[in-house]
């Protein structure tokens, strides 16, 4: 039984929702990842974003775009389970799973007032800074230090295993 607080959506009713909060005068925020193996980096990571706005929209990369951009051993877990861990933070507002090489879309849908990046990328390095600007919007850089991943989370899991 799903134990989420933050509704998982389809794209039609996003932007449904979207709109309605953004017409209450809410500021949009976008901040998206495959979610893999969860950790105090994606925490700080979406809590930085939420602290962009007052509604906070988390993209969630399909199991078949996060083995494309992770590997075929990849992801652990499937996309509906990585969506209902990503509800149950408390700051997220609403959770769509993408099926799309990138965020390029969903940004066109819901037409975010900023696409929050972590701290791995610069304003002028995240690849959908253009059409982010094209919608009206913003890039935003938040979180901590990239001094955390799932990959090396799977590493440390690895060597304690062959010990």
């Amino acid at each position: 039984m799903p134990v989420s607080s933050a509704p998982i959506l389809k794209r039609a009713d996003l932007v449904k929702m979207v709109n309605e909060r953004r017409s209450d005068g809410s500021t949009i925020v976008l901040a998206n990842g495959c979610f893999d193996l969860l950790h105090v980096g994606h925490v700080r990571y979406l809590a930085g974003a939420k602290a962009l706005g007052n509604v906070l929209v988390v993209g969630i990369n399909s199991d078949r775009q996060a083995r494309a951009l992770k590997g075929n051993a990849r992801p652990f877990m499937p996309e509906n389970e990585r969506a209902e861990i990503i509800a149950s933070l408390s700051f997220v507002d609403f959770i769509t799973i993408f099926d799309e090489p990138t965020v390029e879309e969903l940004i066109r849908a819901i037409r975010p007032d900023y696409h929050a990046k972590g701290t791995d990328y610069t304003v002028d390095s995240v690849p959908e800074r253009e059409i982010i600007r094209e919608v009206g919007g913003q890039v935003a850089i938040v979180g901590d230090p990239k001094d955390h991943s799932s990959t090396e989370l799977i590493s440390i899991v690895k060597d304690a295993e062959t010990r």
